[in-house]
């Protein structure tokens, strides 16, 4: 395991630099970017190893995983981001473990988040989903769905919506990426503007391994990098 540390650890620094690099070429501030360190295609000791690394930030696109490295790493200071698809009967177990739930893809799951949230007595910080690219296969609001939405949203009295969550066309360049990414600053942008005040939309969630740099040129807080951190380990 020595080895598999040091080399996540120098991942995780790469990583860091890029997201430095391309913040600064932006004229933004490297700090105000969250990295959430994906750890999909791994284990318990790798996600170990990242926390090692300084990565606190830890996402997971399937609930099951969630549980099972949050039960493992119980006690570590560990912030556990559920990035996937999350079915509303898994909401009851998933939540109490996560800090932001990016996922929030239906008014039916963000109702069942609301409820169980009102139960557990606590605020449940959430992001919406939107399909820009309008992919079949892709969750989410359609970016036209979402304004009209807003006035329901807003009696959801136990959730916290924080801002936008989506993920560029699937095989498209970079230039298509940064363009995805464009569109859902936009549209956070004239949803601000028409807000009721208890959703502020302050994060954009954009950007995985192949397109961080562009999803932070357009604006985002965070990015979900997974494969990056994992070079020279995994297939």
């Amino acid at each position: 395991m020595p080895d598999v540390a040091q080399r996540i650890a120098d991942n995780a620094a790469r990583v860091r630099a890029a997201i430095a690099d391309a913040a600064s070429r932006c004229g933004r501030r490297p700090e105000d970017i969250t990295l959430i360190a994906v750890t999909k295609y791994v284990g318990v000791p790798e996600a170990a190893a990242l926390l090692a690394a300084g990565c606190h930030d830890l996402g997971e696109s399937r609930p099951q995983e969630l549980w099972s490295k949050a039960e493992a790493l119980a006690g570590q200071p560990v912030r556990w981001h559920m990035i996937g698809h999350l079915q509303r009967n898994k909401v009851r177990r998933t939540l109490p473990a996560t800090a932001l739930l990016h996922a929030g893809d239906s008014l039916r799951l963000l109702a069942a988040v609301d409820e169980w949230s009102r139960e557990a007595q606590r605020i449940t910080p959430v992001l919406l989903e939107v399909n820009i690219s309008g992919d079949a296969t892709k969750h989410g609001f359609a970016p036209e769905a979402v304004e009209p939405l807003l006035p329901e949203l807003s009696r959801f009295a136990h959730l916290q919506i924080r801002g936008l969550m989506a993920m560029s066309r699937w095989g498209g360049s970079l230039d298509e990426a940064r363009e995805d990414f464009r569109r859902v600053r936009e549209l956070r942008d004239r949803l601000a503007a028409a807000c009721p005040p208890q959703i502020t939309l302050v994060e954009l969630s954009l950007g995985m391994s192949s397109d961080f740099t562009a999803a932070i040129a357009e604006g985002a807080t965070l990015v979900r990098i997974g494969s990056a951190l994992f070079e020279g380990l995994i297939a």
